[in-house]
Parts: C-alpha cells; sequence; structure tokens
C-alpha cells in the first residue's frame, strides 16, 4: 500500500473537509441539531485536495478540536466538488464562489422601500443625459438633432450641463419610485395565486398591483411634481422647494397641490399597469423557456427595457389625448373627455397622430425602466433578512 495522507480544507469558520486516499469527511455546524454539535458525512474523494494543508494524524486534530457529542453519517457517495454537502433527503447543492455583498435589514417593508428608492435614483440618474438632451430638442433651444444638442451642452457647460437638474428630479422620482414598487410587491403577493390554486380574480395579478402602485405613487409624490414644476417655471417667485411648499399652501391652500392630479392618474395608471404586467409576463416566459429558476441582472435589465416600450407603446395615446386636452383648455378648445380627444385626433391626424413624439418619448423610457427594475432586483438580492450561512 502506498502512503496515506489527510488533507484538510476549512472554507469559513464553520465548515472543514478532511480527506485522505478514498475518504473525504466534511463538518458544518447546524443549528437543527445544536449550537455546538457538528454534522458530518464521509465518502469517496480524489486521492488529493489542491493548496491544502496536510496533517496526517486526524484523531490528534479531532481531540483539540472541542467538538462535544459529534454526529456522523457515512455514506458511499459521488466524489463531491469543494463547498457541497450531502445531507440526509436533501439534494447536492453547489455554492458559487465569489464576493457577494449583503446588508441585513430585518424590516421587509423597510427593504423594498430602500430598494424602490436606490432602483428610481439610479435609474434617473443614468437616463438623465437623454432627458436632458430631449428637453432641449423640444424646445429647439441649441440644435436641432440629438448630436448638435449633445456638442452644445458639453461646449458651453461640460459633461455637468448633461445633469443639469437632476439632483431635484431624484428627490422627486426616489420616494415616488420606492411607493411604487413596494406598492406592486405587496398587492401581488396578496392577489398572487399559491401553487395548484385558481386565481383569485380574472384580470392578472401583475395588472391589477401595477395600477394600484402607479395610482399610489402618483397621489403620494404629485405635490413635488407641482412643486418643481412650479420653481423650475416661475423662476425668482420661489427661493426653494420648502419655500414654494409654504407660499402655495398659505396662499392658495392645500388643494392647489393637487391641482391637475386627474389628469395624471389617466396616463400613469393604464401605463404602470402595463408596464408590470409585461414585465411579469416576460419573466416567466424566460424562466420556461430556458428551465431556469434566476435571472441575472442583464437578463433583467432588458426584459425591464422590453417591459419599458410594450407599455409605452401601448399607453402612448392616453398621453397624447391627454396632453391635447390641457392644450385644448389653454387654446380655448374643449374636450368632453378622453374618447372625444382620441376620436378627435383621429378624425384630423389619423393612426399616426395618436403616436406622434413615440421615439424621443420611448428614447428615456425604455431605458429607464430597464435600469430600474435591475436595480430593483439587484438591490432585494443585497438587502436581505438575517445571515445567510456558507452551506444551507
Amino acid at each position: 500500500m502506498g502512503k496515506t495522507s489527510l488533507q484538510v480544507a476549512q472554507y469559513s469558520n464553520k465548515d472543514v473537509v478532511f480527506s485522505g486516499s478514498g475518504i473525504k469527511l466534511q463538518c458544518s455546524s447546524r443549528k437543527s441539531i445544536g449550537s455546538k454539535s457538528f454534522f458530518a458525512s464521509i465518502g469517496d474523494a480524489a486521492n488529493s485536495l489542491e493548496n491544502s494543508a496536510q496533517l496526517p494524524f486526524i484523531n490528534l486534530l479531532l481531540k483539540h478540536m472541542s467538538l462535544p457529542e459529534p454526529r456522523f453519517r457515512i455514506d458511499r457517495i459521488p466524489q463531491l466538488a469543494l463547498g457541497e454537502v450531502l445531507e440526509a433527503g436533501e439534494k447536492v447543492v453547489k455554492k458559487e464562489v465569489g464576493f457577494k455583498m449583503r446588508i441585513k435589514i430585518g424590516n421587509p417593508s423597510l427593504r423594498k422601500l430602500i430598494s424602490g428608492a436606490v432602483a428610481g435614483a439610479v435609474s434617473r440618474t443614468a437616463v438623465a443625459p437623454l432627458e436632458t438632451i430631449r428637453t432641449h430638442l423640444m424646445v429647439g433651444s441649441c440644435g436641432n438633432s440629438s448630436g448638435e444638442v449633445f456638442d452644445a451642452i458639453l461646449k458651453s457647460d461640460g459633461w455637468k450641463g448633461l445633469f443639469r437638474g437632476n439632483f431635484v428630479n431624484v428627490i422627486r422620482v426616489a420616494p415616488s419610485k420606492a411607493i411604487e414598487l413596494f406598492a406592486y410587491d405587496t398587492v401581488k403577493k396578496h392577489l398572487a395565486p399559491k401553487p395548484g390554486e385558481e386565481p383569485k380574480l380574472p384580470i392578472p395579478a401583475s395588472s391589477i398591483a401595477g395600477a394600484v402602485a402607479g395610482f399610489s405613487s402618483t397621489l403620494c409624490t404629485y405635490p413635488l411634481e407641482l412643486l418643481k414644476t412650479r420653481v423650475t417655471i416661475q423662476r425668482g417667485v420661489y427661493k426653494n422647494l420648502l419655500d414654494a411648499f409654504l407660499t402655495i399652501v398659505r396662499e392658495e391652500g392645500p388643494a392647489e397641490l393637487y391641482r391637475g392630479l386627474t389628469s395624471s392618474l389617466i396616463g400613469v395608471v393604464p401605463y404602470a399597469a402595463t408596464n408590470y404586467f409585461a414585465y411579469d409576463t416576460l419573466r416567466k416566459a424566460y424562466k420556461e423557456a430556458f428551465k431556469k429558476e434566476e435571472i441575472g441582472n442583464i437578463v433583467t435589465l432588458l426584459i425591464g427595457s422590453a417591459a419599458g416600450a410594450i407599455s409605452s407603446s401601448a399607453t402612448f395615446p392616453l398621453e397624447v389625448a391627454r396632453k391635447h386636452m390641457q392644450a385644448g383648455a389653454l387654446n380655448g378648445r374643449q374636450y368632453q373627455n378622453m374618447l372625444h380627444a382620441l376620436a378627435s385626433i383621429l378624425e384630423k391626424e389619423g393612426l399616426p397622430g395618436l403616436y406622434k413624439g413615440l421615439g424621443p418619448s420611448c428614447i428615456k423610457l425604455v431605458p429607464a425602466a430597464g435600469i430600474s427594475f435591475m436595480c430593483y432586483e439587484a438591490c432585494k438580492q443585497i438587502l436581505i433578512e438575517k445571515e445567510e450561512s456558507l452551506i444551507s
């Protein structure tokens, strides 16, 4: 017989693997057994493990490890890769090696709100240059094409010019997105049927949850949108957002903070319902097509962007009609309702009239939707309820 040696590989402060010729012993602490007890399994293994410390006397090592009443299970098992554990009645689980950031937050509602706020802030900042260019194109201030506007901004203000006004937008969008995504997750969780159950409602849960999310976020953050508009348009009248808020409440009353809310809801609620329904449907289709339970960040970005494109295209006529209603009120032309406005546009401009301006709108909305969903899903993975062990 050849010389037999014992090798030890420690993966964490709780898990130790011993390996000799044809034998592999893996120990890990288990709360279900007791805080001071250990579980171990012995099976076939390779004759050597690379980059592991060699110890010839296992009994002496175990004697000084202070492990009272260790529990062992001996099985004939296939060779296991590093980091794998086999327990009675459980499948072999391979743990990926790599750095993973985790932040412990016990309150689930707070985790969702923080994730939504981060998603809103990141997505808004990422598309801020596109929004700046789109705004300049609309007013025709410094060019007739995106390239001309981009060059003009860089020459006059540098890179900072592309992000001008972004801080105010983040202050508005972060709480709005936090409330929206929190409401969506919460409502969907209560409405979605459990495996094997029939749907509770004929309408998809994701559509209802999306509509509620859009309504809730708009209702809660609409005053911020109005204040931002007032401060931007009426320059010199208000010192800042707080001064605008106090002045409007004192001189015009609290109800003034919600002027125009109904028309905003007409555009927001259908968009949110369609957006979240498309996102949920595309995620399910991807999982079924590729037989995967987890979806990576890049795929989430693409799915979210596709959902944004679908929802923008589907609901854009409502946005056009809403703007016509607002412009009609200023020009003396009154529309009876949304349907009247849609019919009038179709009669005068045809179907293309309902999609006028869709391209510039999608330039901002589509990537913003994808980035928002990607950041939200990533944050939910980072913010955890409790410590996760390396081997579960």
